[in-house]
């Protein structure tokens, strides 16, 4: 075989790949000032090659002590917001092609910005004043950013951090001869889990684990000055009080586990004070190795341990009342506890719910506002509630089905309390708050803003996106919510953040541009049909640049699917997507075909409903080939595609649809599946929305599955799938077995494994061969 080799897309797609992306863009806490981050899209492959160790579901860069795979950008820029004057940050290179710049954080005043620079052997710490631009290095290479965060603020003038070990030495060595048989046992006890990767497996992976997560935690001053707290261990997380007088630690310890990942292992959670004295053991969790698999499963013991952010120093957490088991009845799930300086006394009730704790968010003494929700019913409430008197009753704000969006009161604004953590927003009279809504109708998605009266429950709407724009509320500027910070974009201008003031004429902020102008007369619409049955049905469409259907006739057209389930047939023919919304291809999309004269189905809504007690994918194959079959005839209907030259493809889930599509219907003539999984016999304990175990649902588990049904499948298909997908269930394993599958049964199929890629793909190598091989199948069984 001839060595392979990287290919790259027809133009104008490379061309576009190499395009700078707009910047990421953050707004300071005390609304002072836009943080502008450039980030690569993509990265280098050699980066990719970089060494990794697997290490209890996630994978390590050992030369970093950094996980092998997060977000670095490569530049700071400060822009503020009154002056409108912006700044780069300059910032070292380390003998590396740009800086990488990582774990951001806000000072609890908002004045300082402290982040990690990436050496080739580790991160540093760094800290710039907003104001001036001045950035300064307070720490050598020696953050241990292994796992969770690697530094914290604790006041406006230091920071906890994670450190290796100093003594730490060099990592465990294997020896190549084995000193026994490897063995695991159950003895009765019922553990199922899901599918993971990365995880450990053995004791040399053990040693590894502990020698790279064994951190110190140090207190470091703006002068660089450190102070120890705590001995070298495996710290999870280290949060400070927001007055930051204490510490909450949570560390992980033995026995560790092969099936599960870092996140199931035993847990211990103590107060410290800010000089590192332990004051009380909170909670120690054991292994969490026998959780039921249905989704609102939880651990028993403290859970969800935090600082309330808007008192200086008490901690709450949520507590099951169920044994964190959803099969078992109860009255109620959860219980919400406070517990206050020094942290001696019993812990104080403030709330017990009926379905599972969510999150809850801190106003003030008399107000805060919990959210819970039951997956079963899809059913979320909403309350208000009194902490600083818990036995007065509850109030219901808001009770709704997860699934109708149409009826999503929006998220509450919030602001900075005085102890520098986010509280509710309150309207300046205090009587009520303000909802960001995304705003989803029938008519189309058209983001709000309203103000709610917490004590009549009354909405009044205060401002709404309207037509040819999609713009959402970023933040609100004043108490009387008249100055709004935006962000809007349109099918024709590219996302730029607005200053509005009531009604005068809205202020540019930023004034980014369109990185692929060779797209820019892309058509895109919604369209909206009906299933046989009735059931609503959406997806939006997209043509060439130039298209006209009366001078070019139907099109080869590529659907891009992907299903969900539903519990409520109304809900699932609701209208979603925001159709004015800047449409620009990144990374490996489905829309770059748009170039080489595809049409493309984004989204055609293919809802799985199960009512009442029917599960949802009891009849998957059924509805699928529904909803597709309602696609297809819609859009040959509008003489726009050619029903003779038709594609179908999808990634992980929407991988799994189309190959299940080429085995039940002949609507495709060919097919492109990424990083997906095609036997659920190897998921046996639950896959997507699927909380049935194979044992509990076996044949709807083999008739999901498309191994079963292969020797069905005539038209040509595409694998393409990372070497290192992490994901859990989507092992390469899965596409390797499809496709000898295939191979056998004589079908035409082409199997692209991508070195060193996860389940979304990253290199800029990777993703120019994917294009590349997308377009050239399409071409050769399709155009």
């Amino acid at each position: 075989m001839t060595e392979p080799t990287w290919q790259s897309p027809p133009a104008p797609i490379n061309d576009i790949l190499n395009a700078a992306a707009p910047p990421t863009v953050l707004l300071s806490p005390n609304h002072k000032y836009l943080v502008e981050l450039e980030q690569p899209l993509m990265s280098d492959i050699a980066e990719m090659a970089e060494p990794k160790v697997p290490l209890a579901g996630f994978l390590l860069n050992p030369q970093t002590n950094a996980p092998a795979r997060y977000n670095k950008y490569h530049s700071l820029k400060i822009r503020d917001i009154k002056s409108h004057n912006i700044v780069t940050v300059d910032l070292p290179q380390f003998d590396q092609e740009y800086s990488q710049i990582s774990y951001l954080k806000w000072s609890p005043d908002s004045e300082r910005l402290a982040f990690t620079l990436t050496q080739t052997n580790g991160l540093e710490l760094w800290v710039v004043e907003l104001a001036t631009a001045n950035a300064q290095r307070l720490t050598e290479p020696i953050l241990n950013a292994a796992y969770g965060i690697p530094h914290r603020w604790l006041t406006n003038d230091s920071l906890i951090c994670k450190f290796i070990p100093e003594e730490r030495g060099e990592p465990p060595v294997k020896s190549p001869i084995p000193t026994g048989a490897i063995v695991e046992e159950n003895l009765g006890r019922k553990t199922p889990s899901r599918t993971y990767t990365n995880l450990l497996e053995n004791p040399h992976d053990e040693a590894l684990f502990e020698y790279y997560l064994s951190s110190s935690l140090e207190i470091v001053n703006l002068n660089g000055q450190r102070t120890a707290l705590i001995a070298p261990c495996l710290i999870d997380e280290a949060r400070p009080s927001p007055d930051g007088n204490f510490i909450l630690l949570m560390t992980l310890h033995h026995p560790f586990s092969y099936q599960l990942p870092a996140s199931y292992f035993p847990k211990r959670t103590q107060i410290l004070t800010a000089n590192g004295k332990i004051i009380r053991e909170l909670e120690d969790l054991p292994l969490a190795d026998n959780l039921s698999i249905k989704f609102d499963a939880v651990r028993t013991g403290k859970r969800r341990i935090f600082w309330r952010g808007d008192r200086p120093a008490t901690i709450y957490w949520v507590e099951a009342l169920d044994d964190g088991n959803p099969s078992n009845p109860a009255t109620k799930r959860d219980a919400l506890f406070e517990l206050e300086p020094p942290f001696s006394s019993e812990p104080r009730l403030l709330w017990q719910s009926e379905y599972r704790f969510q999150h809850v968010l801190w106003g003030q003494e008399d107000i805060a506002l919990v959210w819970e929700r039951w997956f079963d019913s899809r059913r979320q409430r909403v309350w208000q509630i009194n902490p600083q008197n818990p036995e007065t009753s509850p109030q219901l704000l808001f009770d709704r089905s997860t699934e109708d969006k149409y009826n999503e009161p929006g998220a509450p604004m919030t602001v900075l309390g005085q102890y520098g953590r986010d509280i509710i927003r309150f309207t300046p009279d205090g009587d009520g708050i303000y909802l960001n809504g995304r705003g989803a109708s029938p008519q189309g998605v058209y983001p709000f803003l309203d103000k709610f009266n917490l004590e009549t429950k009354e909405k009044e709407r205060l401002w709404q996106c309207q037509d040819p724009y999609f713009e959402g509320v970023v933040e609100l500027l004043d108490r009387q919510a008249e100055i709004l910070l935006t962000r809007r974009q349109s099918q024709t201008e590219p996302p730029n953040y607005y200053l509005k003031n009531g009604n005068n004429e809205p202020v540019l902020l930023t004034d980014y541009q369109d990185p692929a102008p060779q797209l820019a007369g892309i058509q895109k619409q919604l369209i909206q049909y009906q299933r046989a049955d009735g059931v609503g049905l959406s997806a939006t469409l997209y043509l060439p640049p130039g298209y006209d259907v009366n001078r070019d006739g139907a099109l080869p057209m590529l659907f891009w699917v992907y299903p969900e389930e539903f519990k409520d047939r109304e809900f699932a023919g609701q209208v979603t997507t925001a159709t004015n919304t800047f449409s620009r291809p990144m990374r490996d999309s489905v829309l770059f075909l748009l170039t080489q004269g595809y049409a493309i189905l984004s989204g055609p809504s293919i809802p799985i409903v199960g009512e009442g007690n029917a599960e949802p994918n009891d009849t998957y194959v059924e509805q699928l080939v529904t909803g597709t079959q309602a696609a297809v005839d819609y859009v040959v209907g509008l003489g726009i595609a050619d029903r003779d030259r038709l594609g179908i493809g999808g990634h992980s889930y929407g991988a799994f649809t189309t190959v299940n599509l080429l085995a039940h219907t002949n609507l495709f003539k060919v097919g492109i599946a990424k990083s997906g999984a095609y036997n659920r016999t190897l998921t046996p304990f639950g896959f997507q929305g699927e909380q049935r175990s194979y044992w509990e649902a076996p044949d709807t588990y083999n008739k999901m599955s498309p191994f079963t049904h292969l020797a069905k499948i005539q038209a040509p298909l595409l694998l393409i799938h990372g070497e290192k997908d992490s994901n859990p269930g989507t092992y390469p394993l899965q596409t390797e077995r499809l496709y000898e599958a295939l191979k056998g049964l004589g079908a035409t199929v082409r199997w692209v494994v991508l070195p060193y890629e996860d389940h979304g793909y990253r290199s800029r190598e990777a993703i120019g061969h994917v294009l590349w091989e997308m377009v050239n199948w399409c071409d050769r069984y399709l155009k």
